[in-house]
């Protein structure tokens, strides 16, 4: 299905992560598609939906039915110096179940927009993309294989946090663990279909690109280049554009819920640290680095979504620069040149970028925003409630 061309290790081991990504998805019943190898489409499966909606419903059941991180000694320590953390932890507790039920929901609700967009990638993949060599395209390879090793430490990150908050191993606890596990799994794949979309969106628009660069080197050279060409890489992109803004569309509440819920945990995660090592008077120890460790992962897989989406929009504004190039062509064809001017004033018009919930762009200027604000609730949080600190 979705594999690029290539036989290095990169990738070799980019191949395996997309590889397993997809069969994950699909025994946690969160990508509800079936492949037909013979016409290279997606089918959305009413029972592979049943199926997820009734595993994810069972593990949800099961992590509020074995709750036991507010049992803990470390939480029960800070929740009894401080009753405010105690309700703001009940509070975090519902939205972050709410947020697993709204975003698995809203998967399932827009698998048939899921399923349109997803075929057409694989037309683009097929039809115009399979016979280009993709050895130079590191950056695709490198977020894919970070991105899968962000889901991998995000899940061992939860079992060392719950395991090392308990002291006392117990079926009640396993359960508990192995259901928070799985859940959290599951929304960390959702998340990743979007991320390895916008992936192989910016690797077409930097094949694209590339394209373009060997047309202005052909004329540069004294070489024909034919008007019909641009035009179609004109459709292409036109093509890659709106794709973007459907992908935007599709996945806009699930990763907004999905930054939101991490940005909160770690807020919620310093200020309970706090009260735990400054307020009690604790020394830092080993539950100390387990905290810390799982602040580091949450932002890192934070930054990766916004990382993703910056590199697909910084690779598109490219395109524009590439197009200046033919400037510099002496005697250029009539009709090359009205395609190229074509091709620019679609660029000054349109462009690649993701706008979730008509309120904001994702790239590095909005998610360094976003991390300066939740420091700023943090302080808020800290000044409300100082005088039990």
């Amino acid at each position: 299905m979705f594999r690029p061309s290539g036989s290095g290790f990169r990738q070799r081991m980019a191949g395996l992560t997309l590889k397993g990504a997809l069969y994950a998805s699909w025994i946690l019943g969160v990508f509800p598609f079936t492949y037909d190898s013979w016409t290279r489409k997606l089918h959305r499966s009413k029972w592979l939906m049943a199926y997820g909606l009734v595993l994810n419903a069972a593990f949800i059941l099961l992590v509020v039915t074995n709750d036991t991180e507010s049992e803990t000694p470390m939480k029960m320590e800070v929740f009894h110096r401080n009753a405010l953390a105690e309700q703001i932890n009940g509070i975090h507790d519902v939205q972050s179940l709410s947020m697993v039920s709204l975003v698995l929901l809203r998967a399932f609700w827009k698998s048939g927009d899921i399923e349109r967009t997803l075929n057409e990638l694989l037309d683009l993949q097929h039809r115009h993309f399979r016979h280009y060599s993709l050895e130079e395209c590191r950056g695709f390879d490198r977020s894919v294989l970070i991105k899968g090793v962000a889901v991998i430490l995000e899940i061992i990150s939860m079992l060392i946090l719950e395991l090392g908050m308990s002291p006392n191993f117990s079926r009640q606890l396993f359960v508990g663990v192995t259901s928070l596990c799985f859940m959290l799994l599951a929304v960390l794949l959702g998340a990743t279909h979007f991320h390895l979309a916008v992936m192989f969106i910016y690797r077409y628009v930097w094949i694209v690109n590339r394209e373009l660069l060997r047309l202005v080197n052909n004329l540069a050279n004294g070489e024909t280049v034919e008007s019909a060409r641009v035009d179609y890489l004109l459709d292409l992109y036109h093509r890659l554009l709106e794709l973007s803004d459907r992908l935007a569309s599709i996945y806009d509440y699930q990763m907004v819920l999905v930054m939101i819920s991490f940005l909160l945990a770690n807020v919620l995660g310093i200020y309970f640290f706090i009260i735990y090592s400054i307020t009690l008077n604790n020394e830092l120890d080993l539950r100390s680095v387990v905290f810390f460790q799982a602040l580091i992962i949450n932002m890192l897989d934070f930054w990766l979504s916004i990382e993703a989406c910056d590199l697909a929009e910084r690779t598109a504004r490219q395109t524009s620069t590439i197009l200046k190039l033919f400037n510099d062509i002496e005697q250029l064809d009539e009709m090359v040149e009205r395609s190229i001017s074509d091709f620019a004033l679609f660029c000054t018009h349109r462009r690649l970028r993701f706008h979730h919930c008509g309120l904001f762009y994702v790239n590095y200027d909005m998610g360094f925003r976003m991390a300066i604000t939740s420091f700023l609730y943090l302080l808020f949080l800290i000044q409300f409630d100082y005088r039990n600190l």
